[in-house]
């Protein structure tokens, strides 16, 4: 930490009950907000919304669904980009069979089916735990594959399988600007991700730690393993729900079931594990990981730029001198970056899928 957080001492329960308690904390929060209010939006080009803001907002929010369920209830899941894919599908089939359904709504009714399809797959969970569990998560990727590939009715009888989103619009506002939609997606983290954190802050929130701990202990003191576990499914699939309708309504805008790939939940996964599992704001920064590294890529070529050495170095001549004295130290760097954090995310991964 870069300041102290002992000397800060609360007189009443209601100081003692806040969310930031640490007055740093609070400023760092309202400063972050401001700036991602009203500086930003005045500031960043439209390239920046579409290909950096609005992708990083609506996968922080899938990330923090998923991290309610695999973070705080240690419940481990392979399947959240068919949770998406479900928000996303029941949002659109929602404003294309109900004329005059309102966005918001929309997202709701893709939230709340996306968590009755997150229960039905979370059922297993009462049963079995750690490596076992993932996999029949991941049975749900595979089904909602074959229902978007070979159930006509979720494309409402597209034959290319793919779908398109209306046009965006909130109590008369046209949602048409990369900015408006970027304003939109802040909007719906910010509300979540407040609810998120005070609902782990609850009882609710202290039975999922509790079974994530120990989930023979916390029965034995009086926690209930059905409502605890399958609660964590319901809340973290609305989540991921909206988010996927997020998805494909303002940054796709038209999609087919590909988009929703097996990739998408290992993405996700990674992501909370590199950001921190249990921690809201650990979702953010692990999305932004993710987000953001292809793009320093394309800016730094490192391998370019190791390799252009070869015309200060007399020794070098031939192409394999290059990949020899070069490309291998690098690539062999890379390995070695790749290798630690392999090892971090197995070493906070191993836990859960033991079912410890």
């Amino acid at each position: 930490m870069f300041y102290r957080e002992n000397g800060q001492f609360k007189t009443s329960y209601a100081a003692d009950q806040q969310i930031f308690a640490v007055t740093q904390d609070r400023i760092a929060i309202w400063l972050l907000l401001a700036v991602a209010f009203l500086v930003v939006p005045f500031v960043a080009s439209n390239y920046v919304f579409q290909a950096i803001l609005i992708p990083l907002l609506i996968m922080s929010l899938g990330a923090l669904g998923l991290n309610i369920l695999v973070g705080y209830c240690g419940q481990i899941s392979l399947g959240t980009a068919a949770f998406m894919a479900v928000g996303a599908y029941a949002a659109y089939n929602l404003q294309a069979r109900f004329e005059g359904m309102p966005l918001l709504l929309a997202l709701i009714g893709g939230g709340l089916i996306a968590m009755v399809f997150g229960v039905v797959f979370g059922l297993p969970s009462l049963r079995i735990r750690g490596l076992y569990l993932a996999v029949a998560t991941l049975a749900a990727q595979f089904f909602m594959d074959w229902l978007t590939t070979r159930a006509d009715w979720v494309t409402n009888n597209s034959s290319s399988g793919s779908v398109s989103a209306k046009a965006l619009a909130i109590a008369g506002w046209q949602i048409d600007t990369p900015m408006e939609k970027y304003l939109l997606c802040l909007g719906i983290l910010c509300v979540l991700g407040l609810g998120a954190k005070n609902l782990v802050r609850s009882s609710v929130g202290r039975e999922w730690m509790a079974m994530r701990d120990m989930d023979v202990a916390a029965a034995v003191i009086g926690i209930r393993p059905v409502y605890a576990k399958l609660s964590a499914f319901a809340v973290s699939s609305f989540i991921v729900g909206i988010a996927g309708a997020l998805w494909g309504f303002v940054h796709l805008g038209a999609w087919e079931p590909a988009a929703f790939s097996l990739d998408k939940s290992l993405q996700l996964l990674f992501m909370i594990i590199i950001g921190g599992l249990g921690s809201i704001m650990g979702s953010i920064f692990g999305a932004a990981f993710f987000i953001l590294l292809p793009l320093f890529e394309n800016f730094m070529p490192l391998d370019q730029l190791i390799a252009s050495f070869a015309e200060f170095l007399p020794f070098i001549h031939t192409k394999l001198d290059v990949v020899l004295f070069n490309a291998f130290p690098f690539n062999l760097l890379k390995g070695l970056v790749i290798g630690g954090v392999t090892m971090l995310i197995y070493k906070r991964l191993t836990p859960i899928l033991k079912g410890r």
